[in-house]
């Protein structure tokens, strides 16, 4: 048996599953990578039906050739209090479930009374969240942490990426976020403005709002 599996966190919004095919691409992409069995059930047909629980989030896990979906509802999506972990990034390129450093940067949080973490590499560049990617505008433009730090290549990242023209990706130390506007996003939560970084105030820029607005496709 595989000693771990892959997961896809899906949302249920409006009674739709907005990135569906995203995530079973990434998924079927992951699985012959890692050379993983696929799953026997048609993974579609299998969360589809759950588009009916209005807003929600939904879990998918294959291991060992089964899959398997789990509901919860909505985390919070208020902006939130972000430190950043002393727990190294380790990569994490595709979304197994071999999340230790992740767990261990958010019980970090939560020890300090913050609402989340963001992790470094062992060589102090920014990587990113516990379950998102992490943005900031750079005057005309947003900066995020390159692929090849071993992020993530997230859905939700890739979505910024479609509707932002001006998106520098690359290694950035944890100074360079200082004073800048940052917020996170993943498929789940959408785009969401960090309200503190270490106890310092995040500065809002209305671009935030605008483009979280548009980050949802219709229809």
């Amino acid at each position: 048996m595989a000693p771990y599996g892959l997961i896809e966190t899906m949302r249920v919004r409006d009674g739709r599953i907005p990135f569906l095919e995203r995530h079973l691409a990434r998924l079927a992409r992951s699985l012959g990578e890692l050379g993983l069995p696929k799953a026997s059930q048609d993974v579609a047909a299998l969360v589809r039906p759950f588009a009916d629980t209005g807003d929600a989030v939904l879990r998918v896990e294959v291991r060992d050739g089964r899959a398997s979906v789990t509901v919860r509802e909505l985390p919070r999506l208020e902006p939130p209090a972000v430190i950043t972990a002393s727990e190294p990034h380790q990569p994490y390129p595709h979304k197994t479930t071999e999340r230790d450093c992740f767990a261990d940067a958010g019980r970090e949080a939560e020890v300090a009374e913050a609402d989340d973490a963001l992790l470094l590499t062992h060589e102090g560049w920014v990587a990113e969240g516990t379950v998102w990617t992490v943005f900031w505008w750079e005057r005309d433009g947003l900066r995020t942490p390159a692929l090849d730090l071993g992020i993530l290549p997230g859905i939700a990242r890739a979505r910024v990426l479609e509707l932002v023209k001006r998106v520098e990706q690359g290694r950035y130390p944890e100074q360079a976020l200082r004073g800048k506007s940052l917020f996170l996003t993943n498929a789940v939560r959408g785009i969401v403005p960090i309200a503190s970084l270490d106890g310092v105030p995040v500065p809002a820029d209305a671009r935030t709002a605008e483009l979280a607005q548009r980050f949802w496709p219709e229809g």
